[in-house]
């Protein structure tokens, strides 16, 4: 390496300095002088902004949040610890947040992106007919309850259609949706592997062997009940058809 340096230095004092080429760069910020400028540089804005939310939104207006609470309500409930691993877990949850959000997400593209892309529509109304189907799916799967308290909150009247409903009151009675219905799920995950902790708890308890930690017992049990009626398939056809 330091002979390729000193060499490279060598040739640039045989042939002179005018014989190698230093590229240079030259960043500048400077106000936009025609209206089609401004457009281009707040579409760049755009989108760069939608890259950085682009986690965020997976996690607020997709299923995500059902699947990766569900999953770890199996998970404490098996009593394995950290298996399945959680990030193993999480991408499982992403993968079948794709497999359910793909119509959405493609009648989005259709409706909104592309006809702004082929400068069909503006921008205003491509945003609307981009998210008017992911307002449709939230709202779908969002109870009355959960929206009408945001509403009232902010003290609006009631929406005659879904395009009146706001993004900022759908998202967060969409969070809170997704929440209950995922504990109600984790509820009935954990009890039939309660009971088998209470069956394991109550034979110990019977054969005297109190210092034995029941969990170590019902542990291998509770995996070949779950491995027996196929848990995982039970459990991801039900959470997908649950959804709206």
């Amino acid at each position: 390496m330091l002979k390729f340096i000193f060499l490279l230095f060598g040739c640039v004092s045989v042939f002179g300095a005018e014989a190698v080429t230093i590229p240079t760069m030259n960043f500048q910020l400077s106000s936009p002088d025609t209206p089609q400028q401004l457009v281009s540089s707040l579409n760049v804005l755009v989108i760069l902004t939608l890259l950085f939310l682009a986690p965020s939104l997976v996690l607020v207006m997709t299923t995500f949040t059902r699947f990766v609470i569900v999953f770890g309500f199996l998970r404490q409930a098996l009593g394995t610890q950290q298996v399945p691993p959680t990030q193993l877990l999480v991408m499982l949850a992403m993968i079948l947040t794709f497999y359910v959000m793909e119509p959405v997400g493609t009648k989005a593209y259709e409706s909104g992106i592309k006809p702004y892309m082929e400068q069909k529509i503006g921008y205003e109304e491509a945003f609307d007919k981009t998210t008017l189907p992911f307002k449709n799916f939230m709202i779908r799967n969002t109870r009355e309850k959960d929206l009408a308290l945001f509403f009232r909150m902010r003290k609006m009247e009631n929406p005659q259609s879904v395009a009146d409903v706001p993004l900022s009151i759908i998202i967060p009675a969409f969070i809170i949706s997704e929440l209950k219905t995922s504990f109600e799920i984790g509820f009935l995950l954990f009890l039939p592997f309660l009971v088998i902790d209470m069956v394991v708890a109550s034979i110990l308890m019977s054969m005297g062997m109190m210092m034995l930690p029941p969990v170590m017992i019902s542990l291998p049990f509770k995996i070949l009940v779950f491995v027996l009626i196929d848990g995982w398939n039970l459990l991801i056809g039900n959470l997908i058809a649950s959804i709206k």
